[in-house]
């Protein structure tokens, strides 16, 4: 039983993960920050090793395919995009 539910359960995470950007494919600009969004914290969660990092939404930030990330009990992290949404550079954010 457990073997056909593991399969059931992904395809439907995969499929809500899919209607993001199903939601926002005619505006390009909205689904490239879609993806910036998602590339990043992938690509944070993947250096940190870190469960649960999130997008800071309290931060303002002014350029454009740039984010800020908080890791749960770490440093917050830049993340900069290509204009597709690809992560291409990450950085720990010191303060002092």
């Amino acid at each position: 039983m457990q073997k056909i539910l593991r399969p059931a359960i992904c395809l439907t995470f995969f499929g809500l993960a899919a209607c993001d950007e199903i939601a926002v494919a005619d505006d390009p600009a909205a689904l490239a920050d879609l993806r910036g969004q998602k590339s990043c914290l992938a690509a944070v969660g993947q250096q940190t090793g870190a469960a649960g990092v999130a997008i800071n939404t309290t931060r303002p930030v002014v350029e454009l395919y740039r984010y800020v990330v908080n890791v749960p009990g770490g440093a917050s992290w830049s993340c900069i995009t290509d204009p597709s949404g690809k992560a291409i550079e990450i950085a720990e954010q010191r303060s002092g």
